[in-house]
């Protein structure tokens, strides 16, 4: 019997990994572009702010160093990636919503703090909203539908909460000024912080393999093995990964 068959399709639509080769490349790939260009480096350029760039490099530099387990041996620290992946995205989040914030405090010198305090609060709503909607589409069956191509209504939940964002943020901009060029700018980068807000479900699905270990050894029972342990394991009849 194949031992799929066994685990119920609500759990194991959430048992569908990536191979640890494509983790690191997720962690490369979205450090240099996500985090690091379009994150730190807009809180270098002139006008320079000590406060914004000190308050996004030191979760930045945490979780470069954090990153290399990752990096050196993505298949035995399989398990606490995603974990990572999770903590990776609210942290991203995070930094672009500052990159905003030094839009409109250095470049529209906004002097009001009702902006900061909204946008913490945009920035929390997109973080509880993408997560609330992860639950849904999981114990509703959606990822299980969309799995076997029975759902396409998802998408359009995403892409409604991140449009819920990024209007927030353009009316914020509206309202304390009317620079074309400042809105399209906060508009790419409110689109922008959908993505990694959603990497931040990664931490609901760490803990739900810790909760589901039995079911994950049916379906993956190389899981977290090492490169070494895998291909051992795979030349008695396993399937590795």
């Amino acid at each position: 019997m194949n031992n799929k068959t066994t685990v119920d399709a609500i759990t194991l639509s959430y048992l569908r990994f990536q191979t640890p080769r494509e983790n690191r490349r997720n962690i490369i790939t979205f450090f240099i572009l996500f985090l690091d260009f379009l994150g730190i480096f807009p809180l270098l350029g002139d006008p320079f702010s000590y406060d914004f760039f000190i308050a996004a490099l030191i979760p930045t530099v945490l979780l470069h160093i954090w990153a290399i387990i990752y990096i050196v041996d993505p298949y035995r620290f399989e398990l606490s990636y995603y974990l990572f992946f999770g903590i990776y995205g609210i942290v991203n989040t995070y930094v672009l919503f500052l990159v905003i914030q030094k839009f409109l405090y250095f470049h529209l010198n906004v002097e009001s703090k009702v902006p900061f305090l909204l946008g913490v609060l945009f920035l929390i709503g997109l973080l509880l909203a993408v997560n609330w909607i992860n639950l849904k589409a999981l114990y509703n069956g959606t990822y299980h539908k969309l799995q076997t191509k029975k759902s396409g209504n998802f998408s359009w939940i995403m892409a409604a909460s991140g449009l819920g964002y990024v209007l927030a943020q353009v009316m914020l901009t509206l309202i304390f000024n009317n620079s074309i060029k400042m809105m399209i700018i906060i508009i790419v980068l409110s689109l922008l912080s959908i993505l990694p807000a959603y990497f931040s479900t990664s931490i609901h699905r760490y803990i739900f393999i810790r909760n589901n270990k039995d079911d994950l050894m049916k379906v993956y029972p190389q899981f977290a093995l090492s490169k070494g342990e895998r291909y051992k394991k795979s030349k008695k009849g396993g399937k590795k990964r």
